[in-house]
Formats: structure tokens, C-alpha cells, sequence
């Protein structure tokens, strides 16, 4: 088996979209940008937009979905979501005509020769899911919108050589933000997003020999800072011996680095 290739090509609440390849098959994991500027920003991580073979939609926030439709019509793409998720763009018609290919939470699907497995997590939208991606020896992770840490969240990932989860907020910062409280209180309740030390209390718990890059994704743009993000997981990985870790932000304005595992 050769290696996966990851790269997170926007993150954040304009937009969220990851690209996911081996040797012969490419996913997207959401669709949160243009069709136009997810084309441009994977042709600079070295894709190219007509080899995608599905998009993997985890939940139906227009952040992760905006740009399904016309990537979907332009270039023939499949789209995979579950039930919840497909009857919720369906309030919009114009979702409800596409030709969704349905997955169930909780089982494994191929496409290719990926292996891609999603999984519940708790966010406020109808059937949320983080997903797992491997080729068989090689095992991705992605969880970008998840209120909290669950068993199940921390046994999917455990295991895997590369992470994409979210580091949304730094815990002060929001309460400080001159944001309505009720707001505040949604983000930072359990069907919310993930805060620096939630992010930094995952990682201690999972972090293990295999894990090698790690992407902090979805940070808010008033309610955290990269720097503080940044100590956060690293100061975590460091504690419990892995500091080796690679660790980056995930930005909304321009492409990340590629890994390969």
C-alpha cells in the first residue's frame, strides 16, 4: 500500500474543506468553499479538482456545503452523506435533487482503494460525523465541528498517523468576546465546538507513537488566537512524551501544508 497524502485546504467558519489522497483515489472531506476556489486551492496543494472521485459531507452547516451543487454539476463529483444530513440540505430543493449516495453512521464505505469510515459526534446539527480514512495501513483523522470529546471520538481517533480536529475557541477569550451570552453559551456547550484546552485534553488522551501531524482546525477569528492554540496542544503532546508531534493551524485564507503518512 502507498502512503495517504492530507491537506486541509480551508478551515474555519467561511469554510471548511480537506483533501484526502493515496496513489489512485482523492476525496474531499466537505465542501465549504466555491467550486471555483476549491479547484484553485487544490491545484496548489498539487490535486487537481477532476481526479476528486466523492466529497464526504459531515454535516449540513453551509460552512462544510456550500460548494457541493456546482462542484457536483462542473465536475461530476459523487456526494456521500447520511440520511439525517441529506434530509436536512433538502429544506433547499435544490440539494434535494442531487443524486446523494447515502452512508450510515457508524459503517465503513469504500471508494477506490480508501477505506472511509464516519462516526457520531456532538454538534448542533441532525446526524454530524467525523470521519476515519485509510488505505489499509495508513489512517487519517477528521473531526472539525464537535461540541465535545466522546469515547467514541477518542477510540476512532486513537489510532490514527495523522489528525485534522478543531480548536475553535480559547475558553476566556469567548467569555470575554463582546458576543450575545446565549451565543457564547452555544459554542461552548456540548452540541458546540470544541475550545484550545478541549483540543489539548484529546490529544494527551490519545497521542501515541504512530500519531505524526496534527491540524488544529476551525479556530474562531475573535475568539482565538494561532499562538494560543498553538501551546496548547503542543504543551499537551510535550507532557505526555511526544512533543516530535507536528502541530499547525489550519487556516480559512490559504491552503496548509501537505503531510504524507
Amino acid at each position: 500500500m502507498g502512503s495517504l497524502r492530507l491537506c486541509v485546504l480551508a478551515s474555519g467558519s467561511s469554510g471548511n474543506c480537506s483533501w484526502v489522497a493515496s496513489d489512485t483515489t482523492a476525496i474531499l472531506i466537505d465542501a465549504g468553499l466555491s467550486a471555483r476556489q476549491t479547484a484553485t486551492r487544490l491545484s496548489e496543494a498539487g490535486g487537481q479538482i477532476d481526479q476528486v472521485q466523492a466529497i464526504c459531507v459531515s454535516h449540513e452547516h453551509g460552512d462544510h456545503t456550500v460548494g457541493l451543487r456546482v462542484l457536483h454539476r462542473r465536475h461530476g463529483i459523487p456526494l456521500y452523506a447520511n440520511a439525517g444530513t441529506v434530509d436536512a440540505l433538502s429544506r433547499d430543493l435544490t440539494f434535494a435533487a442531487l443524486p446523494w449516495k447515502l452512508f450510515s453512521t457508524g459503517y465503513a464505505f469504500t471508494i477506490g482503494d480508501l477505506a472511509v469510515e464516519p462516526f457520531s459526534v456532538p454538534h448542533d446539527a441532525l446526524d454530524p460525523v467525523g470521519f476515519i480514512i485509510s488505505n489499509g495501513t495508513s489512517r487519517v483523522g477528521v473531526v472539525t465541528d464537535m461540541g465535545m470529546v466522546t469515547s467514541l471520538i477518542r477510540e476512532r481517533l486513537r489510532r490514527c498517523q495523522a489528525l485534522v480536529i478543531e480548536s475553535n475557541h480559547d475558553v476566556q477569550l469567548l467569555q470575554n468576546a463582546p458576543r450575545p451570552w446565549s451565543l457564547k453559551q452555544r459554542i461552548s456547550g456540548r452540541q458546540g465546538h470544541l475550545s484550545n484546552q478541549g483540543a489539548a485534553s484529546l490529544l494527551r488522551e490519545i497521542a501515541n507513537p504512530s500519531l505524526r501531524h496534527v491540524f488544529l482546525a476551525h479556530l474562531s477569528e475573535d475568539c482565538n488566537r494561532h499562538d494560543l492554540a498553538l501551546e496548547s496542544a503542543r504543551t499537551a503532546l510535550s507532557e505526555v512524551g511526544y512533543s516530535q508531534v507536528a502541530v499547525c493551524v489550519a487556516r480559512p485564507d490559504q491552503v496548509s501544508e501537505c503531510c504524507f503518512i
